[in-house]
């Protein structure tokens, strides 16, 4: 069984897919493990690193490719990466499949077995797969750290001879687990934090770390959770209630912080352009959402913007990578947990078994085909 861990094509992703933890477990499990050159360099992770944990080097994505049953990425492969890759080989990437049908059939005819990370479903067994909770883990708690530092002024409250320094607003949109990780983290720097959910269970988490929880609690927000534990879509008349609410809050807010995100749909938009005129010069807004297309208006993807009124929406791509280590050594983590499960551990080789609720759950393409039953050609 051999496995390729490859450097990712996207110049603005620093993370890589194993990590030499990762390496000796997979050599332990029967597998030859082969590292394309400088993989792992942006990740803090060198070469020789690699080769110590008893992996061999490729000089180049074409050589470590080469007679791979099974490849490592982050992110889903590239259209002209594919004709690296021998039909039949599998491949475990987060894929970010919605709306890029065409790069699905793309892995298809190239007869890949293809797996989605992100859409690991969020049972048990699964958690120490659960890529969307490493990642927007880290993601949480970055946000925070660059929100301290655009925001010029100290977190906490601070008594000095001189005076009082008040300690820093903090208020976070969305309680998955980003938001309670900005929420945990915000307190921890001495911040007074607040937080809004649709999802009536989170009001007992956000009170339990010591933030305030804000929010329109009437019927329809009862039932607004998913069996999945994934936020409903609210209607109109609760949303502007909800907008309402939030209108007089964020004005009196230092720091924002949105995280709000639905599967396979555009980020709701929670913070109007009227709600960033309300904020003081200086306040600043992180929105963890812009990559689909931001939870605030004005946010534009990989900018900081500054409003006319001294406001800063910072709109950061790939924040877990803003964190490329600790980031990689998670996902490699959560890598390796998934495909054990795929390896028979007395042949040592690669044998799915299709029927597992895991794989049905994640399997995108399989022997030339999409499969996976949310990417179907619609009736």
């Amino acid at each position: 069984m051999r496995v390729a861990v490859l450097c990712e094509t996207d110049p603005a992703e620093p993370r890589v897919a194993a990590v030499p933890e990762t390496v000796k477990k997979f050599t332990a499990l029967g597998a030859t493990v082969v590292v394309q050159s400088g993989a792992g360099t942006k990740a803090g992770v060198p070469d020789g690193d690699y080769e110590a944990a008893g992996a061999s080097i490729a000089g180049s994505a074409e050589d470590a490719a080469r007679d791979a049953d099974l490849v490592l990425k982050v992110r889903r492969p590239a259209t002209d990466e594919l004709a690296l890759y021998k039909s039949g080989t599998t491949v475990v990437a987060i894929m970010d499949p919605y709306g890029n049908e065409d790069a699905l059939k793309a892995m298809a005819e190239a007869g890949l077995s293809t797996f989605a990370m992100e859409l690991m479903p969020r049972i048990t067994r699964a958690q120490v797969m659960d890529v969307l909770s490493s990642q927007a883990n880290l993601a949480g708690y970055r946000a925070v750290v660059d929100g301290a530092s655009e925001y010029g002024r100290a977190m906490p409250m601070m008594m000095t001879a001189a005076g009082t320094v008040p300690a820093a607003r903090v208020f976070v949109m969305g309680v998955g687990v980003a938001g309670l990780q900005a929420i945990a983290t915000a307190r921890r720097m001495g911040a007074v934090v607040t937080a809004t959910d649709v999802r009536p269970a989170t009001k007992e988490q956000v009170e339990s770390l010591g933030a305030k929880f804000v929010a329109v609690e009437d019927d329809e927000f009862k039932q607004a959770e998913t069996s999945g534990g994934y936020a409903k879509e609210m209607s109109a008349d609760y949303q502007k209630k909800q907008a309402d609410l939030v209108a007089t809050h964020i004005a009196k807010q230092d720091i924002v912080i949105t995280t709000a995100l639905i599967p396979g749909r555009p980020a709701p938009k929670l913070v109007s352009e009227a709600m960033v005129a309300s904020m003081k010069p200086g306040s600043v807004l992180i929105d963890l959402a812009v990559e689909r297309g931001g939870n605030v208006e004005g946010a534009k993807a990989g900018e900081i913007v500054v409003t006319g009124n001294g406001a800063k929406i910072v709109g950061h791509l790939n924040v877990p990578g803003r964190l490329a280590a600790t980031a990689s050594s998670l996902y490699a983590r959560n890598l390796y947990a998934f495909v054990e499960t795929l390896v028979d551990k007395e042949a040592k080789t690669l044998a799915v078994k299709w029927d597992d609720e895991l794989v049905k759950a994640t399997n995108l393409t399989r022997d030339g085909q999409v499969v996976h039953a949310a990417f179907q050609p619609k009736a």
